[in-house]
């Protein structure tokens, strides 16, 4: 999962995790943003509103200090219709599995991944893991880019469709025109 460019804004929805407090056995964590959580998140996303935010995220520890996050982000968000540019009310449920490395172990990881893209035949393409930034994972950022991500940027209201304006086309109305009229006038002399 790639990330919409939101690094200029400060994030809207937080919910910090530090890594080196989650247990073995893993930890389950379940957000819900609160309105003025909604009403940053839909102004940096460029929507009417966001009705309702929530996710529900298991965090498990792996090897090699690598740390596994899966999930659900649930929303409710109110966009324009671009047809008819009534209000409409779409849903958004999303799932969430991404690793989490060290920064370090990250970078390298994601080295070796386009290096391994230089083959002629490509096999499948490999997501790096997401770098652990000051030994913190951000699940209410984790949860805001995949709510964002999710986000239809054309939404349409139920059965609104664009019909384009039919002209019929002038037949005096064409490239060739003026050279026509000037032969037309050739003849007529």
């Amino acid at each position: 999962m790639s990330r919409p460019n939101i690094t200029s804004s400060p994030d809207p929805w937080r919910a910090p995790v530090i890594v080196a407090h989650i247990p073995d056995t893993g930890l389950h964590r379940k957000l819900e943003a609160s309105a003025a959580e909604r009403q940053a998140m839909a102004e940096l996303a460029g929507l009417r509103e966001v009705l309702s935010a929530h996710a529900s995220f298991d965090v498990v520890p792996k090897s090699g200090g690598r740390i596994q996050v899966t999930g659900q982000v649930r929303a409710r968000i109110g966009q324009t219709c671009v047809v008819t540019l009534d209000p409409i009310e779409s849903e958004i449920d999303e799932e969430v599995d991404l690793t989490f490395a060290p920064e370090a172990e990250a970078r390298r990881l994601a080295d070796l991944i386009e290096e391994g893209q230089d083959d002629e035949e490509p096999p499948e393409v490999v997501d790096p893991p997401e770098a652990i930034i000051n030994g913190v994972i951000d699940l209410g950022r984790l949860a805001t880019d995949a709510l964002f991500l999710a986000i239809d940027p054309y939404p349409r209201k139920e059965g609104a469709v664009f019909e384009a304006e039919v002209v019929a086309p002038d037949p005096e109305d064409h490239p060739f025109a003026a050279l026509k009229a000037l032969q037309d006038n050739k003849k007529n002399r």
